[in-house]
C-alpha cells in the first residue's frame, strides 16, 4: 500500500552504473534507506533525479513500506521546502555538509519520532532564511544533545566546572572533562536560548572553533562509535 511522508536525506551512496542509495531521516519511520533506480541517468529533458538527494534536501515522497526490507523504494518524489540560499552560500553549504555528516552517524533508530524530525526541518528552514548564521552549528549540536539523551542539565549554572563526562555542572575541578574560562561561559549562555537569541552572542573565530570542538568531545563521550567528522577541517577552514 502506498502511503505519503516527508523526509529529510542525510546521505548517498552511488550503486550500479546509475543507482543510488540513500540514507533519511523520515518522519513516520526513523532512519531508512532507500534504492533510487535510474538516480544518476538522464531523462529526456536532460536531467536526472540526482538533484532531489543533496544532503539535508527535504522530501515528500510515495512509498510502499516494508519493515522486513532493508532497502526501501520510491514511487513518487517532490521538493517539500525549496532551500533558496542552502546550497548556494559557501558558508552555509559548509555547514550542511558538517551537520548532515554528523547526522548521518548518530541517527539510528528506525522508530518514529515526529519531534525530532521536525527540530531537523524547522531549523533548516530557519538558517535557509537567515543571514547571521556564523553559530548556527553550535547551537544546533547543543540542541541536538537533547533527543539524544545527554542535553547538559540547566541546573546549578553558577557553579564553576561543568563536568562533561557526567553533564552537570559541578563545584570542584574533577580531572580532563572538566571545563571552565570561555567555553564553560559559553555554555551557560547558550543553554536555553532559541536560534533567534543565537546571533546575539558575538564570538570571535578561535572561541567558536574551541568551543565546537569541546561539543565534539562531548559527544564522543556519550555516543559510542562516534568520531569527528571529515568535514570537519572544510568547515574550519571555511570559517577562518
Amino acid at each position: 500500500m502506498l502511503t505519503k511522508t516527508n523526509i529529510i536525506v542525510l546521505s548517498k551512496l552511488k550503486y550500479k552504473d546509475y543507482d543510488l542509495i540513500i540514507k533519511a531521516y523520515t518522519k513516520h519511520h526513523g532512519i531508512v534507506s532507500y534504492l533510487i533506480r535510474g538516480a544518476l541517468k538522464p531523462s529526456k529533458k536532460g536531467k536526472s533525479k540526482a538533484i532531489y538527494f543533496q544532503p539535508l534536501m527535504q522530501l515528500s515522497v510515495e512509498e510502499n513500506f516494508n519493515p522486513n526490507k532493508s532497502l526501501q523504494v520510491l514511487r513518487d518524489i517532490k521538493v517539500s521546502y525549496v532551500y533558496t540560499t542552502l546550497y548556494t552560500n559557501i558558508y552555509k553549504s559548509a555547514i550542511v555538509i558538517f551537520l548532515s555528516e554528523i547526522l548521518d552517524s548518530v541517527l539510528k533508530e528506525e522508530e518514529k519520532n515526529e519531534d525530532l524530525f521536525n527540530f531537523i526541518a524547522t531549523t533548516f528552514q530557519y538558517l535557509d532564511n537567515e543571514d547571521e548564521f556564523a553559530n548556527f552549528h553550535i547551537l544546533f549540536l547543543l540542541k541536538l544533545s537533547r533527543y539524544l539523551g545527554f542535553l547538559p542539565s540547566n541546573d546549578n549554572k553558577d557553579l564553576p566546572f561543568f563536568n562533561l563526562q557526567t553533564g552537570f555542572f559541578e563545584d570542584k575541578h574533577n580531572g580532563i572533562n572538566s571545563i571552565r574560562g570561555k567555553n564553560l561561559t559559553l555554555l551557560k549562555r547558550l543553554l536555553g536560548i532559541n536560534f533567534d537569541a543565537v546571533s546575539s552572542i558575538k564570538i570571535n573565530v578561535k572561541d567558536r572553533q574551541d568551543f565546537l570542538s569541546m561539543l565534539l568531545s562531548y559527544f564522543e563521550l556519550h555516543l559510542e562509535g562516534f568520531k569527528k567528522p571529515k568535514s570537519l577541517a572544510v568547515l574550519s577552514e571555511v570559517f577562518r
